[in-house]
């Protein structure tokens, strides 16, 4: 699957934790655009399933996005957040999950991917290393990079990868940097295209706040070969996003990067629990992650928005309610008439 052979320039972000569903990622590459499925926390079997159900729906190309392991953090960093968030938990009626550590059924999921051929296969929260690049380019599928800033791009593209998925500070979600830490720079969309392209050889999809057609147009304009949204299909009735969070986007509010939730940077709408946790929150992933697991999903049951991971990205007010190939299409409506609207207001330097 080349960028350059897609009718519209729109990439479906993975979508991982709920949202995404077979019938999301078949709208969308019907449509025109281009789509994945999201293989995190899910096992190498419910996967498998959801790719023969969206073989079912399309015979078009797709993606399905892979978490690479994180290191293990020591439990003397997270004992007393989970002690601060267990009080929390038992208020609510429910004890705090096993706070352990796993790789996310890396291996099984990856060969589940070879064995399918998935057309592209994308990697966040690290770089593969050449090998396993070498092993999904010998099944004859592309390797898409999450990247956060200039150096893990040209990390990624020193491994092998065809394609790098640019992660502004804007999206909504995990941060997909390789390391997660205190002392790092985070970028806007904007600078690390700039950046990029001055860095690295590799066609860019640009992901970070793009809500609309004007937002496409200007990552296209500033070098990217496709804008990668999330934020924005997650009220489409395809989406398998759940009421509490639906009922959150219709609301304004401020959004705000976090590790409360799962011991890794993301970025949601702020509720109490983020607000009050954040602080203390430690780089523990995946192990936040399972111990708040029961909580959050507490919230969505009850429909209780104080405790549950909001995942958005900072334009998340502009999503619709509207079937995803409406998305797709007011997309590339409004991405035409933005490029003419900007190639009109530049003048010939000759006519002055």
């Amino acid at each position: 699957m080349k960028l350059n052979t897609l009718s519209i320039p729109i990439v479906q972000a993975p979508l991982a934790g709920g949202p995404s569903t077979p019938e999301l990622t078949a709208a969308v590459v019907e449509a025109g655009a281009f789509g994945f499925l999201a293989g995190g926390y899910k096992t190498s079997s419910e996967l498998a399933g959801d790719i023969a159900a969206l073989r079912r729906l399309t015979d078009k190309p797709y993606g399905v996005n892979l978490f690479l392991p994180d290191d293990e953090a020591d439990a003397a960093t997270f004992a007393d957040y989970l002690e601060q968030i267990g009080h929390v938990a038992e208020q609510h009626g429910v004890a705090l999950g096993q706070a352990r550590y796993d790789d996310d059924f890396f291996s099984a999921k990856l060969d589940i991917v070879l064995a399918e051929r998935v057309p592209v296969v994308s990697f966040t929260f690290g770089c593969p290393d050449p090998a396993l690049i070498g092993r999904v380019h010998d099944v004859g599928s592309e390797v898409w990079v999450t990247v956060t800033d200039p150096d893990e791009g040209a990390m990624a593209q020193a491994a092998g990868a065809d394609v790098l998925v640019a992660q502004g500070l804007e999206a909504g979600g995990h941060r997909g940097c390789f390391v997660d830490g205190e002392n790092r720079e985070d970028y806007g969309l904007l600078a690390l295209l700039q950046l990029l392209t001055a860095r690295v050889d590799l066609p860019l999809v640009a992901a970070g706040g793009i809500s609309t057609g004007a937002g496409v147009a200007a990552v296209l304009a500033a070098g990217a070969s496709a804008a990668q949204l999330g934020t924005a299909f997650l009220r489409c009735s395809e989406a398998g996003t759940s009421a509490v969070h639906r009922t959150a986007m219709t609301r304004p509010s401020r959004t705000r990067l976090t590790r409360a939730f799962t011991g890794r940077l993301a970025r949601g709408i702020e509720n109490r629990f983020l607000v009050e946790h954040s602080a203390a929150a430690p780089i523990a992933y995946p192990q936040i992650h399972h111990a708040t697991a029961p909580l959050r999903a507490a919230g969505r049951a009850t429909e209780d928005a104080t405790i549950v991971n909001l995942w958005a990205g900072q334009a998340y007010q502009l999503a619709a309610e509207v079937p995803a190939a409406d998305v797709i299409s007011a997309l590339h409506r409004d991405l035409g008439n933005a490029l003419a609207a900007a190639t009109a207001r530049v003048r010939d330097p000759i006519d002055g």
